[in-house]
């Protein structure tokens, strides 16, 4: 009778302390999306919390998954540690160098494009204005031609103006003596 394996030996360990040190830094790369996002978009508080779930939501799975593929399902602390490690190394070195970066390129597009940002509001200013003088013109001339409402000759309620309306009460009245000779 064949008994799995149950116990990693040291250099297993070590190696899959490696692989999960590895994967730390490939966390901190995922992360760099999130602060580039936060970069270029500005994020209030409540966004910045659901980014976080969502990134240690991902975390959660990626771990069980390094977990069922490289150490047969078994999840062990030192892969956290190796995660943190990772993480912390990519993080404080490279991650910094990447989002510095980032950061001047953002501002020198920035700089470049601030120019061309004030031509564009001034000109939606001046356009904006002309539109409206426009406008108006428009609404000016329609009520100049009278096409807001009707002539007061073509419609049906003023055809019998000679005759007066008679009240409800007397029409009624006329009715019952009607009636009553006819009885």
């Amino acid at each position: 009778m064949n008994v799995p394996e149950t116990f990693f030996s040291i250099h297993e360990e070590l190696v899959l302390f490696l692989l999960s040190c590895a994967a730390g830094a490939f966390i901190g790369v995922f992360y760099d999306i999130f602060r580039t996002l936060r970069l270029i978009i500005k994020h209030n508080f409540f966004f910045i919390i659901v980014e976080d779930v969502l990134f240690l939501s991902c975390y959660a799975v990626f771990l069980s998954a390094f977990a069922s593929v490289q150490a047969r399902g078994e999840l062990r602390f030192y892969f956290i540690i190796g995660n943190a490690l990772g993480f912390t190394l990519y993080f404080f070195t490279l991650g910094s160098f990447v989002i510095r970066t980032f950061r001047k390129l953002f501002g020198f597009v920035g700089r470049i494009l601030s120019p061309i940002k004030a031509i564009y509001v001034i000109l939606c200013k001046k356009a904006g204005g002309k539109f409206v003088e426009s406008s108006k013109n428009i609404v000016k001339h329609i009520k100049k031609a009278n096409f807001l409402l009707q002539s007061d000759k073509h419609l049906l309620y003023n055809k019998n103006e000679s005759k007066k309306r008679k009240n409800v009460n007397i029409v009624a009245e006329e009715n019952e003596r009607k009636t009553g000779k006819s009885q």
